[in-house]
């Protein structure tokens, strides 16, 4: 099955992607996206069945680990090179009104 693309089509996506295409580049364009279009429908015809998805290339239990601190609460010592202090925050200046 051949995937054929309108003009107007490679136009919209060049604006989409915010390119200025040649005329030679949008018919390149357009090729490498009908070659692109025409894989992935042979890809649709491959056999699946009994297959069962996968979201991980590795077989990976729990990907998810628990949050630990590691390196506790050392704020004081943050807080001594800040140009400023509030209620044990950094103060900085302004950067707008």
């Amino acid at each position: 099955m051949a995937n054929i693309l309108s003009d107007e089509t490679i136009e919209y996506v060049g604006i989409l992607a915010k390119l200025d295409l040649s005329d030679e580049e949008r018919e390149q364009a357009k090729k490498d996206m009908g070659r692109m279009l025409d894989y992935i429908d042979k890809l649709g015809e491959l056999d699946t069945e009994g297959i069962e998805p996968m979201s991980h290339v590795f077989p990976v239990q729990n990907v998810f680990r628990e949050d630990e601190v590691t390196n506790g609460d050392d704020s004081a010592s943050l807080l001594k090179n800040a140009p400023g202090k509030k209620d044990n925050m950094f103060l900085v200046p302004r950067t707008f009104e």
